[in-house]
């Protein structure tokens, strides 16, 4: 592999427990019930705001109704965020992953459904100009169809010029890695941040599950692109 592409939610901060309450709060008030477990893994983890309200009404939100709930469900996760602080950090291994990458300047990108609000929000708290080139982090900007449409995951390798194939993948949503066996993307790992190994097992696509960043063998990268 020459390259990186990190999905961010579940991934690199391991918050998708913050996501399942704000979404069962709010999937109440849009329909009078809560999501169920299965309709959490499916039809809210990797996809768009919009998506999601779509599934929980049954048609086509407006934006104005879009633009509410979204807002509304955001500021409630990124609070429940502020409120955790001994849990707002990046995920087992990760720090040190990530000076690993940009030390042998590999290329990498995050690829994330969450929109601006959020991943401003990540920017700061975790400090990701450190490791990322801001500029060429995808995220969901009202353009991008949600996973599993491809569409994310071509744009983030693109952004780091390199071809899919050639890119590794961190994911843990089933629509995430749909994703990207969808976009051609040479590996694809699993990382267990809530789901057991056998969650992941039978999924098509995932070539390795991994419980940590440290579990990454780092031999994986084409080190002639590093600058050591």
């Amino acid at each position: 592999m020459k390259g990186i592409i990190f999905d961010f939610n579940g991934t690199l901060f391991w918050d998708s427990k913050l996501h399942y309450e704000a979404w069962r709060e709010f999937s109440k008030e849009l329909r009078g019930y809560e999501f169920s477990d299965d309709e959490m893994r499916n039809k809210m983890f990797g996809h768009t705001n919009s998506d999601i309200i779509e599934y929980a009404i049954g048609r086509k939100p407006s934006e104005e109704m879009v633009k509410k709930y979204a807002e509304e469900k955001e500021a409630l996760y990124r609070q429940r965020c502020l409120l955790d602080r001994a849990n707002l950090k990046l995920a087992p291994g990760a720090t040190e992953f990530l000076d690993f990458l940009k030390e042998k300047n590999i290329p990498r990108t995050i690829a994330t459904m969450s929109e601006w609000s959020n991943v401003e929000f990540y920017i700061k708290e975790f400090q990701l100009a450190k490791w990322f080139d801001l500029d060429k982090i995808v995220f969901s900007d009202g353009t991008i169809p949600g996973k599993p449409a491809p569409d994310i995951f071509l744009i983030a390798a693109q952004r780091i010029n390199l071809a899919p194939k050639d890119c590794l993948v961190i994911e843990d949503a089933i629509a995430g890695i749909k994703s990207a066996k969808a976009a051609g993307i040479g590996e694809i790992y699993a990382i267990t941040s809530m789901e057991p190994d056998e969650f992941y097992q039978n999924i098509d696509g995932v070539n390795k599950i991994i419980h940590n960043f440290n579990e990454i063998n780092r031999n994986i990268f084409d080190n002639k692109l590093a600058k050591v």
